[in-house]
């Protein structure tokens, strides 16, 4: 793994939470949406599935070859897909809102605010802590060339 890679794996934890923090507050806004755009029903809450991206050159020959092809794989983390979560939906009485049941029950989205702003707080010190990293690994750069003056 060279110097420079370790740039790429801090942006690509810093890209992997930033997503985390917007999926909590799509949630969030959503927390009393009772009908979607497309009519199916309640909001159900998203959740994002990280990834380990691993470094794949190992040998001279295939670091040169992967550079050569830009293939290379530094490493690091992604985003593979954001699934929703099928947990059971909130029942909530409530006879005078329009999309009550004929029991007045009105399905409630799936979303604990609490759950969510302590995943948003946990994105936000996780992409801090990215952001630490990348500044310690630009400080050591910096040193390193201040050494060859």
């Amino acid at each position: 793994m060279s110097f420079l890679s370790s740039f790429d794996i801090s942006a690509s934890g810093m890209t992997a939470e930033r997503q985390r923090l917007d999926i909590a507050s799509e949630n969030i806004a959503n927390s009393n949406t009772t009908r979607t755009a497309s009519g199916e029903g309640p909001y159900r809450r998203k959740m994002v599935v990280l990834q380990e991206v691993p470094s794949t050159t190992t040998s001279f020959r295939s670091r040169f070859n992967s550079l050569l092809n830009r293939t290379a794989s530094k490493g690091g983390v992604r985003v593979t897909e954001i699934i929703e979560d099928q947990r059971d939906l909130q029942p909530v009485y409530n006879p005078d809102h329009p999309d009550a049941n004929e029991e007045g029950y009105v399905m409630m989205p799936n979303v604990d605010l609490v759950k969510e702003t302590v995943d948003g707080m946990s994105a936000t010190r996780s992409y801090e802590a990215n952001i630490t990293a990348f500044n310690a690994m630009k400080l050591m750069a910096q040193r390193a060339i201040d050494i060859g003056k």
